[in-house]
C-alpha cells in the first residue's frame, strides 16, 4: 500500500516529540543521535523536546544545543507536570503532519523512528512498535517490570479484542489528524501511552505493527512508579472501553 493508493496525502514534515524530566546525561547525545540518523535518511523534520519541570541542566543544555542543530525546538511544559502533561504539550506545539512519541533516555532506537516514518508514508494512519514479535527485542529490561508488563498486555489485548501485543510502549507514531480525531487527551501520567492507541483503534483509523527494540536507561533515574500508575491506567481503560461499547460511534473516524 502506498499513500496514494490508500487516497492519504504524501507527509512532508515528522515531528518527534520527546518528554524530559532531568536528562541532563543523556538529552544532548540523544536528540544529536536522532537528528543525524533522520538527516541521513532525508526525512525533513523538527525535535520537538518538551522540558517538564527539570531542576538539572536540562533545560540550558538544550538551549545550548539548538544554535548547533536548527531543527530543534525546546519547549517548556510551565503547566502542571506529568509525562503525559508533557506530551500532550509537545503536540500542541508541533508543526509536522506526523508524529513520533519517543523517550528521552536513549531506550528507543532512532532507526525504528524512521522505519515508522516510511511505513506512514505508504498510508497507515497509525503505526505501532512491539518488542515482542519476531524481530524485536529488549536490552536489560529488569525481570520484574517485564513480567508486569507482559499481564498488562495480555490483560489489553483480552479487554479490547485486539491483536497488539505491546500497548503499554510509548514509542509509537501517528499522522497528524489521528491527534486531532484522539482528542481531548485527559491521562496525565504515563497511562496516556495507552490512551492515544487504544483511541485511535477505537475510533476507526487504521495501524500496522512492525518490530522494535528497547534499551534500558544508562544514565539517569526512570521516572515510571509502577505502583503510582495501577489504578490510573486502569481508569482510561475503562473509560476507552465505555467508548467503544456504548458510545455508538459518536467518536468514530468519518
Amino acid at each position: 500500500m502506498s499513500a496514494a493508493e490508500s487516497g492519504k496525502k504524501t507527509l512532508e514534515l515528522l515531528s518527534v516529540v520527546i518528554p524530559a524530566r532531568d536528562e541532563e546525561g543523556c538529552i544532548c547525545s540523544m536528540v544529536e543521535q536522532l537528528h543525524e540518523e533522520l538527516h541521513r535518511n532525508n526525512i525533513p523534520h523538527e525535535i520537538v523536546v518538551v522540558d517538564d519541570g527539570s531542576s538539572d541542566e536540562t533545560w540550558p543544555l538544550l538551549q545550548s544545543l539548538r544554535q548547533q542543530i536548527s531543527e530543534l525546538k525546546p519547549v517548556q511544559n510551565t503547566g502542571r507536570h506529568g509525562f503525559g502533561r508533557a506530551i500532550i504539550c509537545g503536540l500542541d506545539n508541533m508543526s509536522g503532519d506526523a508524529v513520533v512519541i519517543m523517550m528521552a533516555d536513549e531506550s528507543d532506537d532512532a532507526r525504528d523512528a524512521v522505519r515508522y516514518w516510511q511505513e506512514l508514508g505508504k498510508g497507515y494512519d497509525c503505526v505501532f512498535g512491539s518488542r515482542f514479535i519476531k524481530g524485536g527485542g529488549t536490552v536489560d529490561y529488569p525481570r520484574i517490570k517485564l513480567i508486569i508488563n507482559r499481564l498488562a498486555n495480555k490483560f489489553l489485548q483480552v479487554f479490547f479484542g485486539i491483536r497488539l501485543n505491546d500497548t503499554t510502549n510509548a514509542f509509537k507514531a501517528y499522522r497528524r489528524e489521528v491527534i486531532d480525531g484522539c482528542r481531548p487527551l485527559i491521562a496525565p501520567h504515563f497511562n496516556l501511552t495507552v490512551e492515544i492507541p487504544l483511541k485511535a483503534i477505537v475510533r476507526g483509523f487504521s495501524w500496522t505493527v512492525i518490530p522494535i527494540t528497547w534499551r534500558n536507561r544508562t544514565t539517569g533515574e526512570a521516572k515510571l512508579k509502577i505502583k503510582e500508575m495501577g489504578s490510573r491506567y486502569l481508569f482510561i481503560c475503562l473509560y476507552i472501553w465505555l467508548e467503544k461499547y456504548l458510545s455508538r460511534g459518536d467518536y468514530h473516524k468519518k
